[in-house]
């Protein structure tokens, strides 16, 4: 059986998307930091429906450029989450985080590569 790097960088996605609701993701979002806490969760988990809805019926399409795009995207998100480490509201701190934002990362690296 052959690993498939992108799907685990989705499959880390989705793990950092239940992670950014525990460390509320949306109080360090711009435009969503300047809202209500409770209407920016709202807003920012509603944002997440068209999002995974996207991404899941891409796992079923052979073009590249989605795949393309998602590995450069694991990339650039790790780069957006070390620039925002000295957010005040950043709650992204510990291992189990970093991991998963990581695991996103390298899982991306990896089909980009291999």
């Amino acid at each position: 059986m052959e690993v498939d790097f992108f799907v685990l960088g989705i499959t880390f996605l989705c793990l950092h998307e239940l992670d950014a609701m525990r460390c509320h993701e949306w109080r360090i979002f711009p435009g969503l930091s300047l809202l209500e806490d409770r209407l920016g969760m709202i807003i920012f988990q509603l944002a997440h429906i068209p999002l995974f809805y996207w991404v899941f019926q891409g796992l079923n399409q052979p073009d590249e450029s989605f795949r393309l795009g998602w590995d450069i995207f694991f990339i650039v998100h790790f780069i957006l989450h070390v620039l925002f480490l000295w957010h005040p509201k950043n709650e992204f701190k510990d291992w189990l985080s970093w991991g998963i934002i990581s695991g996103a990362a390298f899982f991306g690296v990896l089909d980009l590569l291999l």
